[in-house]
């Protein structure tokens, strides 16, 4: 069914010349009434997922909540001891720069690079998004009935529980994302459910992507909890939905492709060495048992870096060797995302839908992450206080063309197909989503103590669920 605008909807009868009969005003007047009343937004609401309790769990009384055995999540090792990635390490930020303008524009990008970046987005959605609105473009609206679980939920690691460690307010929990055209339903759990009966989704990336998973799984288990089925205690994650034979995984590829960490874990600088042009096996051999993918990458590329292509060292970034050339994150990461892509159309006979998810700005503030910096504001940005820009900038628009890229090579191939699944306009106006300082006890001694890259579980991280559902109810009428 397409989502048609309220607007669209009144102003169809509002326009109307009026009639002299008064038998036909009152009709008229009543049938108004009639559409008010059964306007888009009624429509297109679902059921919530759950109710919130009166209060969250504080750090002082815990909550363990009760799940079947096999079903929890196996908390990530300590990142805090340097045995685990944490991409919140390595990534340089800029301040975000925060401008007065016309609340009614959707969130801008710097310069002229406007319309030649929205001429890619447009084409990087596909063909089938033009029967639909718009789910990127938009703004955030306040919803009282938010969350829909609490952060006693067992998938929640323990730098994402902000309510846990004393964050005080919690309207940053009251809001949902509100696409210009049309209703975005939340998210229903048996709906979402049902729709993937018999199927498969993967989520491949850094730790972000491991909170999307997270935040889905949160979701989830007001009606299911899942059995693990990991045969392996790495970073790679399989479960399996019983009744409902759906599986769901978490490949550990914060490059995308084949990477070497070149000093220890403890080693704050963890730097790595990255064949661009060669395929991550870690996930790549397994595509083929998936019916969708997500994937993203970003952060990770900020760290320090040699660059290998073919076999030869072609590069590096922030590497004391003084007869190297300097390159840039962008050289790795258009060159990464190419040999990702690639590794999916080099399979013969591959259906699936490729979600390429896009990158999710972090919000630091009066200083990077190694320098102070901090994201410490309680409410979104209303459109177009923040504007996408530098670095935020440079990868979005490297991921809107190396897509665009992969389709056209796709198109060549029945039945798979790539999908952009855009975050970064909505989460660009989510400064206050993020952990900060309340992912861990207050006093605690950390190298890192400020995280403005993942995002508090529940929280605005949520709303990816409720497109996550929206792409796939459209991908199966397609």
């Amino acid at each position: 069914m397409k989502f048609r605008a309220i607007e669209h909807s009144l102003r169809k009868h509002q326009t109307r010349r009026k009639i002299p009969k008064i038998a036909s005003v009152v009709a008229l007047t009543i049938l108004l009434s009639v559409i008010s009343i059964y306007s888009p937004s009624t429509q297109f609401h679902t059921k919530r997922a759950s109710k919130l309790p009166s209060e969250f769990d504080s750090a002082e009384e815990p909550v363990k909540p009760t799940a079947p055995s096999g079903a929890l999540l196996e908390a990530c090792r300590n990142e805090h001891d340097g045995s685990e990635p944490c991409n919140h390490r390595e990534t340089e930020v800029e301040d975000q720069k925060v401008t007065k303008a016309d609340e009614e524009e959707p969130p801008r990008l710097k310069g002229e690079e406007v319309e030649v970046t929205k001429s890619a987005e447009i084409e990087a959605r596909g063909s089938q998004e033009e029967e639909y609105c718009d789910l990127f473009s938009g703004e955030w609206v306040p919803n009282p009935e938010a969350p829909y679980y609490t952060n006693s939920c067992y998938g929640i690691q323990e730098h994402q529980n902000c309510m846990k460690y004393g964050r005080p307010d919690i309207e940053f929990l009251k809001w949902r994302w509100k696409p210009d055209g049309c209703e975005l339903p939340i998210f229903d759990p048996r709906q979402f459910l049902q729709l993937v009966r018999g199927k498969s989704i993967a989520f491949v990336g850094d730790s972000v992507a491991r909170n999307h998973l997270q935040s889905l799984m949160c979701l989830l288990s007001s009606v299911l909890y899942p059995r693990e089925i990991s045969k392996s205690t790495d970073e790679n994650r399989h479960w399996e939905y019983q009744g409902y034979n759906f599986r769901m995984s978490i490949f550990w590829a914060p490059y995308l492709v084949r990477s070497v960490e070149v000093t220890g874990p403890k080693d704050r600088t963890r730097s790595f060495s990255l064949y661009l042009d060669e395929f991550d096996e870690n996930w790549t051999t397994k595509i083929e048992e998936y019916d969708y993918f997500i994937i993203s990458a970003g952060h990770w590329f900020f760290r320090p870096t040699m660059f290998y292509e073919k076999g030869n060292l072609v590069g590096c970034q922030y590497c004391p060797q003084e007869n190297v050339t300097r390159l840039t994150a962008y050289f790795s990461y258009q060159r990464a995302l190419r040999t990702a892509f690639r590794a999916i159309n080099s399979l013969q006979n591959f259906k699936s839908v490729i979600f390429l998810r896009t990158f999710a700005p972090s919000h630091f503030e009066n200083g990077t992450w190694d320098s102070g910096g901090n994201c410490p504001r309680t409410r979104p940005y209303k459109r177009n206080e923040a504007v996408l820009e530098g670095y935020n900038l440079e990868l979005y628009k490297i991921q809107l063309e190396e897509l665009r890229i992969a389709q056209e090579e796709g198109r060549r191939k029945p039945g798979l197909r790539f999908r952009l699944f855009d975050a970064t306009k909505a989460m660009l106006l989510r400064p206050d989503g993020h952990p900060s300082v309340y992912g861990h006890l207050a006093g605690q001694k950390l190298e890192l103590p400020r995280d403005c890259v993942h995002w508090c579980l529940p929280g605005p991280i949520d709303s990816w669920n409720d497109i996550l559902l929206e792409l796939l109810r459209r991908e199966l009428r397609n």
